[in-house]
């Protein structure tokens, strides 16, 4: 984890939420604490990144997007940290190496929007990703049909688990919730000029 970090994740299960925060909203809050009580997580890690490889704009400085995450999300099974800007790593699935390869014995669960799970074919290394992390995936606005069709929906139908069971399942294994959903993202607020 970052520096200053004090958790020794040991067998933990904990629940990895990956994003460039640019800025972080009341939407990510919302799933990082359904995705705790939902899916069973010990803990949850806001791995704030230094960019996303499939977006053109570079974020606003690692610094403002940590603090700014530290100040929204503060909950005592939440850690934010920039840990990804420490190993070197660019895409989830390094990222993941590193983390399976530190921290052994932690049982970890990639967390993202159902939008994200839409496009996940796009992701470098995604089969791996999948055959290989617990994926837990929330609900977004008007993107539950485009994730129940997607080819990683689909490739890997047969591995799909109740949200309960998670984050103690033998990957492959992913799990869809639904539930109440924030209909706000980073883009729109950048849009109204409310994080420049």
């Amino acid at each position: 984890m970052t520096r200053k970090s004090k958790i020794a994740p040991l067998t933990q299960t904990i629940g990895l939420l990956g994003g460039s925060f640019n800025p972080p909203h009341l939407g990510h809050v919302h799933i990082t604490k359904q995705a705790l009580k939902r899916f069973g997580l010990d803990r949850v890690w806001w791995l704030v990144s230094p960019g996303n490889p499939l977006k053109e704009d570079a974020p606003a400085s690692m610094a403002r997007r940590v603090e700014a995450s530290r100040a929204i999300m503060q909950h005592p099974r939440v850690e934010i940290s920039d840990i990804e800007a420490l190993l070197g790593t660019v895409y989830t699935a390094d990222t993941l190496r590193a983390l399976q390869r530190i921290y052994p014995r932690a049982k970890f669960t990639w967390l993202m929007g159902a939008d994200n799970l839409a496009s996940f074919h796009k992701w470098q290394d995604w089969r791996w990703i999948a055959q290989n992390t617990r994926i837990g995936v929330m609900a977004r606005p008007g993107e539950q049909l485009r994730a129940g069709l997607s080819p990683m929906a689909r490739q890997f139908a047969k591995y799909r688990v109740p949200a309960a069971s998670l984050a103690h399942a033998a990957p492959p294994a992913w799990a869809l919730i639904g539930g109440p959903m924030r209909d706000i993202s980073s883009t729109d607020i950048r849009r109204k000029g409310e994080w420049s």
